[in-house]
């Protein structure tokens, strides 16, 4: 697992699916946290809003400016798989899946793709510091 967490923190462009312009939810804290640490472009993406925390929100990956390196998950499993395919094939090979959005098929295709995959733990709690050079 410490290969995928130094991998996702080695990413520079991360894509929050599940993203919350709620700011007691877990998808706009995960949002706010990758962005304040000043060294990821973060794109948040939910099909149902237009913006998060005064940044534009995307539908869906395909729409993003440009392919994310990795993908963080805070969406329900079923929503999770279906991203996940979406993201490898657009070729993304670096996943988080915060607790409760991992299940047993996201899980399957990105260990079948030889995906880089982190699940069971929260970034939240998760210091960059400990696996890459800030």
């Amino acid at each position: 697992m410490r290969e995928a967490i130094t991998a996702f923190f080695r990413s520079k462009v991360v894509a929050v699916v599940g993203a919350s312009r709620d700011e007691r939810k877990y998808g706009f804290k995960v949002y706010r946290r990758l962005k304040s640490l000043g060294r990821y472009t973060v794109y948040p993406v939910n099909p149902r809003t237009d913006a998060i925390d005064d940044d534009r929100c995307f539908k869906n990956l395909a729409a993003l400016p440009e392919p994310p390196d990795a993908v963080i998950f805070i969406t329900p499993p079923p929503r999770t798989a279906a991203v996940m395919r979406e993201a490898l094939g657009l070729g993304v090979k670096t996943f988080w899946m915060q607790p409760g959005a991992e299940g047993p098929e996201s899980i399957r295709l990105a260990e079948e793709a030889g995906a880089n995959l982190v699940h069971g733990r929260c970034v939240l709690v998760t210091d960059p510091g400990d696996y890459v050079s800030l």
